[in-house]
């Protein structure tokens, strides 16, 4: 899937002041709807050291990358705090949350 990366303060700042929230067992998803599909990663250094960190954000984007095309809107991802992350925990996740809230464009639905 397409998308661009949120990286201004003042867009995450906007999605996280008004966007919707949606909860997981591994992550929290919060979405703004928009002109197109765009997403951004929190972690923070509660998660570990730099290492760990960057391995969290490698995981939640490509795992946001293969989810199907879900409808324009800003995506704010922040994974929870656990001992190991996995690939398939966070697509499995993603789908369902992005499913349950209806954001799968209607090609895909």
């Amino acid at each position: 899937m397409e998308y661009r990366r949120l990286k201004k303060a003042k867009s995450i700042a906007a999605v996280l002041k008004s966007g919707k929230r949606l909860h997981s067992a591994t992550l929290t998803a919060v979405y703004l709807p928009s002109k197109e599909t765009a997403m951004a990663v929190c972690v923070g250094k509660k998660y570990g050291k730099s290492v760990q960190r960057n391995r969290v954000k490698r995981l939640l984007r490509e795992a946001f990358r293969h989810t199907e095309a879900i409808a324009p809107c800003s995506v704010l991802l922040i994974p929870r705090v656990a001992e190991e992350y996995s690939f398939a925990a966070f697509r499995r996740d993603l789908t369902k949350m992005f499913t349950r809230e209806g954001l799968f464009e209607a090609v895909h639905a």
